[in-house]
């Protein structure tokens, strides 16, 4: 069984990391990463009228912190995700992804702790 890496108390300055640009099937993405052993923190802001070029099977702790979008699931199902809004997906479990009309910021969450358990 894989331990999770200890994380000592830090604070995250937000402002210097450098952005990374994704392109969607439609607009883009920006995320602003942290990287642990094995946790991932992200500060990602999408782009009016974003649209994801891929459906994502990796599960996310996903908080809408400004703007609104459509979290799609792969079925046809759709979840609108407004500000102070949450989600929560284990791995493999729903395939989704993201569309926004008018652009949205959102503070994800993920790692092995979300590993889908058989």
């Amino acid at each position: 069984m894989n331990e999770l890496e200890n994380i000592p108390f830090q604070l995250i300055d937000w402002e210097p990391i450098p952005e990374e640009r994704h392109e969607g099937e439609e607009g883009y993405a920006l995320w602003k990463t942290i990287q642990f052993k094995e946790l991932r923190i992200r500060m990602v802001k999408y782009s009016a009228g974003y649209l994801a070029n891929h459906w994502c099977h990796k599960g996310h702790i996903l908080h809408c912190l400004k703007g609104e979008m459509i979290s799609e699931l792969e079925n046809g199902e759709k979840s609108l995700m407004k500000a102070g809004m949450t989600y929560v997906v284990s791995d493999d479990l729903s395939s989704h992804r993201s569309y926004t009309k008018d652009g949205v910021e959102l503070l994800i969450i993920d790692g092995d702790f979300l590993k889908l358990k058989k």
